[in-house]
């Protein structure tokens, strides 16, 4: 692997390893590590906005749009005009709520190999990611 102190770089590529390793730990469920996190933050959140589940996740619209798409095309998202008729709500469905629980001991799996490799140095490595999630602009 190229050595790098550039901190993008070593985000990127460390996110990349981790996506690589959470896709394959999820393929049997059928979801991308990416699907499965925004079902799940769906989940949390309720209905809402395309903009407001944007904010909340850190997606801008054009790449949350791309990647809702196959989700609402697969029936584990609904969407429906909002009180104002401008603003489109999207919320879970029910078959959403079944593979999110069919995929969730997968997602323990890959969750209990970060730990194991991680170890103690999880908490610190959580608390200078949400350092980096400060910077949000």
């Amino acid at each position: 692997m190229l050595e790098t102190h550039c901190a993008c770089s070593k985000l990127r590529r460390s996110a990349r390893i981790v996506t690589s390793l959470y896709d394959a730990a999820l393929a049997p469920s059928g979801l991308s590590v990416a699907q499965f996190a925004l079902l799940r933050s769906l989940a949390r959140t309720g209905p809402c906005s395309l903009t407001a589940f944007g904010e909340a996740t850190c997606y801008d619209r054009s790449t949350l749009n791309r990647t809702l798409r196959p989700l609402e095309e697969a029936g584990y998202i609904a969407s429906a005009a909002g009180p104002d008729r401008r603003a489109r709500l999207i919320d879970i469905t029910d078959k959403a709520r079944s593979v999110i629980a069919a995929a969730e001991p997968h997602w323990r799996d890959a969750e209990a190999r970060i730990d194991e490799a991680l170890g103690e140095e999880r908490v610190a490595l959580f608390a200078i990611l949400d350092r980096v999630e400060e910077l949000r602009a």
